[in-house]
C-alpha cells in the first residue's frame, strides 16, 4: 500500500498552478484532494472522484468547507469531469482509461500508477505513470516505483499479463512517448494496448 508521504509526491509531481483545474480519481475521506485544493487556490477547481459509497460521503462532508470543490460519486474511469490541467489517479490500474486523456487540457498533467495484480496479493505492483498532453501527442515517462491498492473497475486480465511481461524485461526507463494511433506492434512498443501504446520512441514534432 502506497505510505502517506507518497501522495504529496505524487501531489508535486503534477506541477499545479494558482487557478488550475484538477481531477482526484479514487479520492478516499478527501485528505490530500484538500492539499491538491490549496495549491490551485481560491481561483482553481477541484473535482474528487470516489466510487466507495461511505468514503464519497465522507469526503463529501470534510470537503464541504471549500467552495471550489466538487465530490461525485462514481467510477472515475468513466466519469466526465470536463477539462483539465491535472489528473490524480490514487489507485493501482493495468491500463489508462480514455477518459483520462481524452479530458487533459493542452500542457495537461496525468499521474496514475500502472499495476499488476498476481493471484495471492491484492495489492499492485508497478511503476507511477507520468503523461504529458503536447501539441503534436503525449509525452510519457515513468518517475517512481510502486506497490499500491488496485483500482475498482481499472483491471483488465489480458492488460494485466501483457504489463506484466513489459515490467519484467526492466527497460521501463526508455518509455517516451504514449501513442494512440492504431499502429502494428514493434520492437519501439513498451506495451502496446487496446486504446494506446506506451512507446520508446521520442514524441514526434509536427
Amino acid at each position: 500500500m502506497a505510505i502517506p508521504a507518497f501522495s504529496p509526491f505524487l501531489i508535486e509531481q503534477l506541477e499545479l498552478k494558482d487557478g488550475q483545474r484538477a481531477v482526484h480519481v479514487g479520492c478516499g475521506t478527501g485528505y490530500y484532494t484538500a492539499i491538491i485544493v490549496e495549491v490551485v487556490g481560491r481561483e482553481g477547481h477541484v473535482t474528487a472522484i470516489e466510487i466507495d459509497t461511505q468514503l464519497a460521503g465522507r469526503a463529501r462532508n470534510n470537503l464541504s468547507y471549500f467552495a471550489n470543490v466538487e465530490v461525485i460519486e462514481g467510477d472515475g474511469g468513466e466519469i466526465d469531469a470536463g477539462p483539465a490541467d491535472a489528473i490524480l489517479v490514487n489507485a493501482g490500474a493495468t491500463h489508462l482509461r480514455s477518459i483520462w486523456l481524452d479530458s487533459l487540457r493542452p500542457h495537461g498533467r496525468l499521474i496514475m500508477p500502472l499495476t499488476v495484480i498476481d493471484d495471492t496479493d491484492r495489492g499492485g505492483e508497478g511503476r507511477i505513470l507520468k503523461v504529458t498532453r503536447q501539441s503534436e501527442g503525449f509525452t510519457a515517462s515513468f518517475i517512481s516505483e510502486v506497490r499500491i491498492f488496485p483500482c475498482i473497475g481499472g483491471w483488465d486480465g489480458d492488460s494485466n499479463q501483457r504489463l506484466k511481461e513489459s515490467l519484467e524485461r526492466d527497460d521501463w526507463k526508455l518509455v517516451q512517448s504514449l501513442r494512440r494511433e492504431p499502429h502494428e506492434p514493434a520492437d519501439s512498443c513498451w506495451f502496446h494496448g487496446r486504446d494506446f501504446c506506451l512507446s520508446k520512441l521520442p514524441l514526434m514534432k509536427e
